[in-house]
């Protein structure tokens, strides 16, 4: 009987002829083939043919006592992420005549809470990480510019990360990004930004040794710059910046978001800004707001400026 190891390298194929990202590709393998070697380990399951709704049912048990490296439980989006993994290979497997079509039933999607955004940094906060940033050397520049970019954009940073040099049109300030399922838009670079990737292109990036690629950053050594070099990057200039706040890659685009509405935004225009589907996903970056929405309601209900007048009154 086929094993489920050698079904998932057939499923993953199959993820990539339906034109599904390599990460997302690689993120799939991973979860399910860690599913797959519990499976066998732990009931001893390692064929479809064997495979029962019981035996998912311990398994999602065992996701909800799983510990972090730092012993806490996993967020129910990661949960929920690889339940909807599994899923969908389940639902391939049947599609298949592996197993019976109902059998993706037996696992089911955590509840949720609904909380506020991960990390987000004010305006004044992104300043100051930004201006520790040594921009007297070559690869200080770059990532300089990288940072600008993505703050400016709102890119997620896989996309920040996967521009080519002829993806900008330094014209009419814009970079066309390749987002979730390789789909295509354009983004607007705001002139600062614009500033510092232009004197990257010209100044700095022809003193790496490029040859033939084509990637727009690039590390010292002529390669694309990869997630983990930016990861690092982040978290350095966050110590030396002394804030205060666990900032991740993906702050940049949640602080891009958060000042965009703040400052009045449309949240359609904003949803298309960053690639989104809906506008379900921004509806809770509207409580980030709360400060705002206090200080207009303090200005514009008719209670409150009574009571502003009469306070001015007894102060006078």
């Amino acid at each position: 009987m086929t094993t489920f190891l050698e079904l998932l390298d057939e499923y993953v194929r199959h993820l990539g002829a339906l034109n599904f990202s390599a990460w997302t590709r690689k993120q799939a393998n991973n979860d399910l083939r860690n599913w797959a070697q519990w499976l066998g380990v732990t009931v001893g399951v390692y064929s479809p043919d064997l495979l029962r709704a019981s035996h998912l049912q311990r398994w999602q048990g065992h996701l909800s006592r799983r510990r972090t490296r730092k012993g806490r439980p996993l967020n129910p989006r990661t949960i929920n992420k690889q339940v909807q993994e599994l899923r969908s290979f389940l639902k391939y497997l049947a599609v298949q005549g592996h197993i019976q079509s109902r059998l993706s039933d037996g696992i089911e999607y955590v509840k949720e809470p609904k909380t506020l955004p991960g990390s987000v940094l004010t305006h004044e906060q992104v300043r100051r990480l930004l201006d520790v940033v040594p921009t007297n050397g070559a690869e200080g520049y770059r990532n300089r510019a990288m940072l600008e970019l993505v703050y400016s954009s709102g890119a997620r940073v896989s996309e920040l990360l996967g521009l080519d040099l002829g993806d900008v049109d330094y014209a009419h300030g814009l970079a066309r990004v390749k987002g979730k399922g390789q789909k295509e838009r354009m983004v607007p670079i705001g002139r600062t930004a614009m500033h510092y990737l232009e004197g990257y292109v010209k100044g700095v990036r022809p003193a790496f040794p490029t040859g033939d690629e084509q990637a727009l950053f690039v590390t010292a050594a002529g390669e694309r710059v990869k997630y983990g070099v930016f990861l690092k990057l982040v978290h350095r200039l966050t110590e030396q910046a002394r804030i205060d706040v666990n900032v991740t890659p993906h702050t940049f685009r949640r602080s891009c978001t958060t000042e965009l509405l703040r400052a009045g935004a449309g949240m359609y225009h904003v949803k298309e800004l960053l690639g989104h589907e809906s506008l379900e996903t921004l509806k809770h970056y509207a409580k980030l707001t709360i400060t705002d929405l206090k200080e207009t309601h303090r200005k514009c209900h008719p209670r409150e400026k009574e009571a502003c007048d009469q306070e001015e009154s007894i102060l006078s």
